[in-house]
């Protein structure tokens, strides 16, 4: 989605269901925690509940909280005094105090360290801020919280990575973005949209696509969402055709939707996750090799692969250690595992597992 004249593009269910939940957000002071993949448009969402709001006379401000390293991040938001760290010749105000009355928006807070979760709970409880480096009672400042992640934030507090208090803290009010290929009825509104947009800004004429091309991208999956989108009619208008745009100028992978499709439809029928589950325990078939790949070739999908994990769980109550003669992986390859599920968002706290495994009473 993108912003259009104050307004989110798009006339799907989903999109109207999150313009009616931005409404409901801009009407108050509560907290939102906005969720959903890479791309989908969670900046754009909560800059729309900041204009709609009563604070949109005042600073949004956004900051990426997995972009800026922990030392940097607590003097960022909360400010510094002169020489509490090298480098640190002069005071300075952070973020918080510099959007009094306004809107903060925390980007990626699923990636915010233990320490700097504590010490953001810690704000929200109170609203006084800390500077770093100065002694004694801060000042207290007026701003809305709105943060938002990629991450399964519940799964993040399964392994003890994110703070179950500052999640109750956030969660408020729940938007959920959607992703691309949940609306695809959107997608010639929004790439005309583009089109027309780096047509100006680049001074290039407005591409026209063929038929074909444009069946090809509203079938195309977007693995990167509406920025992956973006980015496809960006390029296609610096390149400047004089002629109609066909299947074979678009991006690789875009170009062949129709076959990438049916090709994945074919092979997804001995490749849902049940199957694959009878192949490792059954088959003893490796893990890296009848999951892992395929997975990282896009044959399998994230939920596949979540779903394979949970129900091999549900056999090892929630071991992780013996999830790994289960799937055939070797114990010197339990690290790798983890890091692999973790980097994919695919890691199931084990807390989950044993309440659903475990017999009632």
């Amino acid at each position: 989605m993108i912003e259009i004249s104050g307004e989110l593009t798009g006339t799907s269910p989903a999109i109207r269901a999150l313009q009616a939940d931005i409404e409901v957000a801009a009407a108050c002071d509560a907290k939102v925690l906005i969720t959903g993949d890479t791309g989908t448009g969670k900046e754009v969402t909560a800059r729309q509940i900041h204009a709609r709001s009563q604070r949109r006379a005042r600073p949004f401000v956004a900051i990426n909280c997995a972009g800026i390293p922990e030392t940097l991040l607590e003097s960022e938001l909360f400010g510094h005094a002169r020489g509490s760290f090298t480098g640190a010749c002069r005071d300075r105000i952070g973020l918080l105090a510099n959007a009094d009355l306004g809107t903060v928006f925390l980007d990626e807070v699923g990636e915010m360290s233990l320490r700097m979760q504590a010490l953001l709970l810690r704000f929200l409880e109170t609203g006084e801020i800390q500077q770093v480096g100065r002694e004694g009672g801060g000042s207290c400042v007026d701003v809305r919280i709105i943060a938002a992640t990629n991450r399964d934030l519940l799964q993040r507090v399964a392994i003890k990575a994110f703070r179950l208090d500052l999640f109750y803290r956030l969660n408020v009010l729940h938007l959920r973005t959607p992703a691309l290929r949940d609306h695809p009825e959107d997608i010639p509104a929004l790439f005309d949209h583009f089109l027309c947009q780096y047509s100006q800004q680049y001074r290039m004429p407005i591409p026209r696509l063929t038929s074909d091309a444009f069946c090809d991208l509203s079938r195309w999956e977007w693995a990167g969402n509406v920025r992956e989108l973006k980015n496809v009619a960006e390029r296609l208008v610096v390149r400047g055709y004089d002629r109609p745009v066909t299947v074979a100028d678009l991006p690789r992978g875009v170009g062949h939707a129709r076959t990438v499709i049916a090709s994945a439809a074919a092979r997804g029928s001995n490749r849902t996750w049940a199957q694959l589950f009878d192949r490792l325990v059954a088959g003893r078939e490796c893990f890296w090799t009848a999951v892992y790949d395929p997975f990282m070739a896009r044959d399998l999908t994230r939920d596949d692969l979540r779903a394979l994990i949970r129900r091999g769980l549900e056999e090892t109550r929630g071991s992780y250690k013996l999830l790994m003669p289960l799937f055939n992986i070797e114990a010197r390859h339990h690290r790798r595992l983890l890091n692999a599920l973790r980097k994919h968002d695919c890691l199931i706290g084990f807390h989950q597992v044993r309440q659903r495994s475990s017999p009632p009473n």
